[in-house]
Order: C-alpha cells, then structure tokens, then sequence
C-alpha cells in the first residue's frame, strides 16, 4: 500500500506552543474521556487538526479580515468625499 503524503500545514507552531497544545489535549481526553494519551498519540491528534482542521478556522479570518476592511476603507471614501470642495 503506497503511504500517502501528507500536505504541509497552513499554520506553525512554535516548539512551547506545541508542548503546551500537546498537554492540553493530553488533559482534555483524560477529563473527557478518562483516556490516558502519550505525548505520541497527541501530537498525531495536534497534526490532524493543523493539518485538516485549522485551515478552515484560518481561512474564516481571512474572510472577517477582509470584511473589516471593506467596511473600513468604505467609512474613509465617504469621509473624503465628505472633505471634497465644490469648483
């Protein structure tokens, strides 16, 4: 069977946020689900959700971004034409 390669993540993490992620979803699970994950199985957990899940949430922000925007530099177009003198 050919071992599919997997695609790069959208979004890093630097090594402390990593370890920090990796506790908490160590914790979630042992609270939630009283299972008891190695450091391993949830760093595969992390990767899943970087690779699969977090473009999504980063692909949202871009949108909202872009809709601040718009509304911003629509705000600063009626100012200026607000500012035009007439000839």
């Amino acid at each position: 069977m050919a071992v599919k390669k997997a695609k790069a993540p959208i979004l890093t993490l630097t090594p402390e946020q990593e370890s920090e992620a990796n506790r908490k979803i160590q914790r979630f699970m042992e609270d939630r689900f009283e299972l008891d994950l190695g450091s391993f199985e949830a760093a595969e957990i992390l990767e899943l959700f970087t690779r699969e899940i977090a473009p999504h949430y980063y692909n949202r922000a871009i949108f909202d971004v872009q809709t601040q925007l718009k509304e911003r530099f629509e705000s600063i177009e009626s100012d200026l034409w607000a500012l035009e003198k007439s000839s």
